[in-house]
């Protein structure tokens, strides 16, 4: 089976403000010790992140890195602020695209272009880290992939088949309804939940990629027929989401999947891990992607690089930040990185 893969157009911007660094490094001669804070959004990721570390403070033992992770709907809010006074970090986790685009255009980090490894790394994924000036600001940390998560246990109750198509995924979802359980647990508070149901199903309405090449080279605009289209889909599904689900967050969506009210559930790949910790005892399918109508020999997957980690540019410790930079743009790392978190690098290897 053939899948065709695409990168969906960021929903929002992130826009953060300036940028400043501060923090501590011991002094008195042999055995100095550098710190370096680190931030990230991935608060849940706190002990795999302390494995990566360990393994390069192994390998520069006067380095230190303080992992300091904030919840991710706070994370821009705390970062810009801590940059504004001054108090940033030295090492940032980045929001792709838009989001590294506006701090490094205002000139806040500092340009990855000479760091060995770096510009090894697919062009396709540095994209997600670059400036107005083609010039490289972060090392993508991860793949992600948009699917659609089911319930085995109630396909199988129910006897549905496996939605191949979105016609057949409105079937499922009507029969699922009629039997009172919640087709899709979706929530709709956060624009980028919708963004990413939109993102999942879209690419079968308009062909994958083809649309979003034709749209960049401005060969068409936002009101073509076939994005229109992929837009009609999404509020025809929104008939199979909870009631009321434009107020509810992610957290109520994963609430109704847990505990089985809900059949399906749509969210990036790295949802996985979660339902491991989570609900290990119940089974959940993957439906990668939907088929173009009735070609199956051509699914097109939403993908994405899940952000990248920069370097502040105010930061006195830019030499030793640079090094950690290093050590991600490494096969080591790549490698370590999958084993630790079971997710998709994007170093080859």
């Amino acid at each position: 089976m053939k899948k065709v893969g695409w990168m969906a157009l960021p929903a929002s911007l992130f826009v953060l403000a300036a940028c400043g660094g501060d923090s501590d490094q011991t002094s008195g001669g042999e055995g100095d010790q550098t710190v370096l804070e680190m931030y990230s959004w991935r608060t849940e990721d706190r002990s795999a992140y302390e494995k990566l570390i360990e393994e390069f403070e192994n390998q520069h033992p006067d380095i230190t890195i303080n992992f300091q992770p904030y919840d991710s709907t706070e994370y821009n809010t705390i970062l810009t602020n801590s940059l504004v006074s001054g108090q940033g970090p030295d090492i940032a986790q980045l929001r792709p695209y838009s989001g590294v685009q506006t701090i490094a255009d205002n000139g806040y980090l500092v340009s990855l272009d000479d760091v060995p490894g770096v510009s090894d790394l697919e062009d396709a994924y540095l994209d997600a880290a670059r400036g107005s000036d083609g010039s490289i600001y972060g090392v993508p940390l991860t793949l992600n992939s948009g699917v659609i998560f089911y319930n085995e246990s109630i396909f199988e109750e129910q006897g549905l088949a496996i939605p191949e198509t979105y016609d057949e995924l409105l079937e499922v979802s009507q029969q699922l309804q009629a039997n009172d359980i919640i087709p899709i647990a979706q929530g709709g508070r956060d624009a980028y939940l919708l963004s990413m149901v939109h993102g999942v199903i879209a690419p079968s309405a308009y062909g994958g990629n083809t649309l979003v090449e034709e749209l960049l080279d401005g060969t068409i605009d936002l009101t073509d027929e076939r994005l229109l289209a992929s837009l009609e889909r999404l509020e025809e599904l929104s008939e199979y989401f909870p009631q009321d689900f434009i107020a509810l967050d992610d957290n109520d969506a994963q609430a109704m999947f847990y505990a089985e009210e809900a059949a399906m559930y749509i969210n990036g790949d790295y949802r996985l891990e979660t339902f491991a910790s989570n609900i290990p005892d119940v089974p959940v399918g993957v439906i990668p992607s939907l088929g173009i109508d009735e070609d199956l020999a051509e699914r097109p997957v939403m993908t994405w690089v899940d952000g990248s980690y920069g370097v502040v540019e105010s930061s006195d410790k830019q030499e030793e930040a640079l090094l950690f930079m290093e050590f991600m743009a490494t096969q080591e790392f790549g490698q370590l990185f999958t084993d630790t978190f079971n997710r998709l690098s994007p170093i080859e290897a």
